[in-house]
């Protein structure tokens, strides 16, 4: 948490005038007791009324002066909190989108989510109070002390030994709920979790009528959360109780004492009720200070989260320059030796893969669910890194492309048709922001998707809803392959992307991206036989291996494994 404090820099000023206004305040309110004291001792004791008057009027002077004082502490202590957490966020986010897609995977999008919502509210909240009150309620419990100490140093010991008692309690609780409330936002994550794959798939659980199963294991993991809460919140919950008693058992020592002085002579009324003014300031200083480190514990927590993420170096770097010294007589792609693990993951996902492809053939993967098709593909714009051997574009190891260069090369349309909110023209123009209404519509034209945007109210200017929900599966997925199209890729990765599209749509496809002027390197993975059958080469992997390489006559031939795809489908089509 304290490494975070950096991102204060540029708010030092309101870091310095929020506590320094809430300590004027705070001086102000330690001369309230003596004002009253001398109020009692001099004007009512005398029945001065101008005297009482002129304290009463001194009093609404100190309220409204301290007043200002507060309101301006919590001016410059919001802008410093918002202002920090701000560039946290920033920072935070910009630190996502650089880290590859191993940490992704190993942090999970629920994880990250809450990072940047639930953990930073935290930090917010914690810093404004801190700004407030970190200084502010020391200050006053050490002042009124002094102050007591002035008025009656016998008096003075009860408040020392009240105090030490208070700051046992406070600091016992506070060591015993950090870990705890750490271990509370790791279930708030398990929770958003559940709850973002429900959202997700909602048709999915309907159609198989699993809500009741769904709705009870969410029930159980929130429990489980709720548990954590509750016995944390007991915990943090036995501070103002277990303060009240010390208080109390100080504030009766303290009349009992000042009584027995007053009778004595020692001390005067207004003075006993000052040493009562100021254990009630200690008093409500210590419960802010104790509901304050509560609060700090849940940012201290949150913070630390915030930071591990910071933390988390990327498994991947990238040379500032690509590396222009390549072998010019090797084919467009090549595999060569490559395996792939994953992190964590017991046994390998892709095996001893070679391969070369020439420059605009068309390539066809296919093979079982599993067998490790999209992370062949994910390792040609360096998604992910091979565990052993290379790979190489244009003759040149992915390791040595500058990440805009080789992801500039790549066009991708993923096995999941993501659309953003916003107009077609916004959406396609992802893939190339300089695009003009010719390209786009060229794109539109190749991908099949004209007559969608066609039929739009408002053509390319029609608003897309979330993930495109107000479209359907063939039609996102249909423009997600424009939007790959219109950046002109020298590669183009269709993974599974024409899953949603009937065989007609899918052969005129097929058909038009071979028409292309520049035909880029084309490979389409895909579940059906007749997607990629006209494929200059097709791989068929199994188990992370290629079982099978060469034309689609070829392997009807050789490749057990593709005899019996092709053969399983075709009696479905039958």
């Amino acid at each position: 948490m304290g490494k975070l404090l950096r991102f204060l820099k540029g708010y030092e000023k309101e870091s310095v005038f929020g506590p320094l206004f809430k300590l004027l305040e705070a001086t102000l309110e330690l001369f309230v007791p003596l004002i009253v004291a001398s109020l009692i001792d001099v004007g009512i004791a005398n029945r001065d009324l101008g005297y009482i008057t002129k304290m009463f009027i001194l009093l609404i002077v100190l309220g409204i002066v301290g007043l200002a004082f507060s309101l301006t502490a919590q001016f410059f202590a919001a802008k410093a909190a918002v202002g920090f957490v701000k560039k946290i966020k920033h920072a935070l986010f910009k630190h996502m989108e650089e880290l590859s897609y191993a940490e992704i995977d190993q942090l999970g999008t629920s994880a990250m989510v809450n990072r940047m919502t639930s953990d930073m509210n935290q930090v917010q909240s914690g810093m404004n109070m801190s700004l407030r009150l970190l200084l502010r309620s020391p200050f006053v419990v050490m002042g009124a002390f002094i102050m007591a100490w002035t008025i009656d140093g016998q008096a003075a010991k009860v408040f020392g030994l009240t105090i030490l008692g208070l700051t046992v309690i406070v600091y016992g609780i506070m060591l015993v709920t950090i870990p705890l409330y750490r271990k509370v936002q790791q279930k708030l994550d398990g929770v958003l979790a559940a709850t973002r794959e429900n959202l997700v798939g909602v048709r999915v659980i309907r159609a198989f009528g699993l809500e009741q199963a769904e709705k009870e294991e969410f029930s159980d993991k929130h429990g489980e959360l709720t548990g954590s809460q509750k016995f944390v919140g007991s915990i943090s919950a036995l501070m103002n109780p277990l303060t009240y008693i010390v208080i109390n058992l100080g504030v009766a020592v303290l009349i009992w004492q000042g009584a027995i002085q007053v009778e004595y002579g020692i001390l005067t009324q207004g003075a006993v009720v000052a040493l009562y003014n100021y254990m009630a300031q200690i008093l409500e200083e210590l419960i802010k200070l104790a509901n304050m480190i509560v609060l700090l514990t849940k940012m201290v927590a949150s913070g630390n989260r915030i930071q591990n993420v910071l933390e988390m170096e990327s498994s991947q770097t990238f040379p500032k320059e690509t590396d222009t010294k390549g072998c010019k007589d090797m084919p467009h792609i090549v595999f060569e030796n490559v395996s792939l693990k994953y992190g964590g993951a017991g046994e390998e996902s892709l095996s001893n893969l070679n391969f070369g492809i020439r420059k605009g053939q068309v390539v066809g993967v296919i093979g079982g669910t599993g067998s490790g098709k999209t992370s062949l593909i994910n390792m040609i714009p360096r998604f992910y890194d091979a565990t052993y051997g290379k790979v190489y574009v244009d003759g040149i190891d992915v390791k040595k492309y500058k990440k805009e260069d080789i992801r500039g090369k790549v066009g991708i349309v993923p096995q999941k048709a993501v659309l953003f909110k916003g107009t077609i023209r916004d959406n396609i123009c992802w893939g190339n922001p300089e695009a003009c209404e010719e390209d786009i519509w060229k794109a539109l034209r190749i991908a099949q998707a004209e007559e969608v945007v066609q039929s739009k109210e408002g053509k390319l200017d029609f608003m897309i809803a979330q993930n495109g929900r107000n479209l359907s599966g063939g039609q996102r997925q249909r423009l997600t392959i424009a939007r790959a199209l219109v950046r002109k890729p020298e590669i183009l990765i269709l993974d599974d992307s024409s899953s949603a599209l009937d065989y007609a749509t899918d052969a005129n496809l097929r058909k038009a991206l071979q028409e292309m002027e520049e035909t880029p390197t084309i490979f389409i993975v895909s579940q059906r036989t007749v997607s990629i059958q006209h494929a200059d080469i097709i791989l068929v992997l199994d188990d992370g291996e290629i079982v099978g390489m060469g034309t689609h006559e070829e392997l009807l031939k050789f490749c057990e494994i593709y005899q019996e795809i092709y053969a399983s489908q075709f009696k479905k089509e039958v």
